[in-house]
């Protein structure tokens, strides 16, 4: 078998948010704990706890994200993870069904307008990010990675001249 697979693990930058939304998450579970003791008294501690569980499990994971895309010869699998330990599948798709792949501010993406966009980039300003524009599911799909050097390689193999470098 002459299968080609390579796999790339991206880190999604921290967004202006995810700072905020973790100190205010920590202030509301300080301000539970402490406030509520002269309402509901040793109570509010066990709520505090909670809360601090909830956002231990379910809210402080999110804000810590990675891409992982893995390709088998001409099939793009694209996975989230989660705090480096939850892992989500998020799409697979026929690179070689794509009308175009190209950087993303390229002109050459003006004329196509997508229904739906997914962002899987590191949305890092000076990431070589690329568009991978394509039918899913009877509408037009806007697909946003971020590939190194030997990921484009290997698209461009099956992509032939639907696929732009500049």
């Amino acid at each position: 078998m002459n299968d080609a697979l390579y796999e790339q693990l991206i880190s999604r930058r921290p967004k202006p948010y995810d700072i905020p939304v973790r100190i205010l998450v920590i202030l509301l579970i300080v301000a539970v704990a402490v406030f509520g003791v002269p309402f509901i008294g040793f109570l509010s501690f066990v709520i505090a706890v909670i809360l601090a569980v909830v956002a231990y499990y379910f809210i402080f994971p999110k804000l810590s994200v990675e891409y992982e895309y893995i390709i088998l010869n001409h099939d793009l699998q694209i996975d989230v993870i989660y705090n480096r330990s939850k892992r989500k599948h998020l799409m697979n798709f026929d690179i070689q069904s794509a009308e175009i792949i190209a950087p993303k501010g390229s002109p050459r993406l003006a004329s196509y307008r997508p229904d739906k966009f997914c962002d899987y980039s590191s949305s890092n300003p000076s990431g070589n990010v690329y568009a991978i524009m394509l039918p899913m599911e009877q509408k037009n799909v806007c697909v946003c990675i971020e590939p190194d050097s030997k990921m484009t390689d290997h698209m461009k193999q099956w992509m032939g001249t639907k696929m732009y470098l500049d």
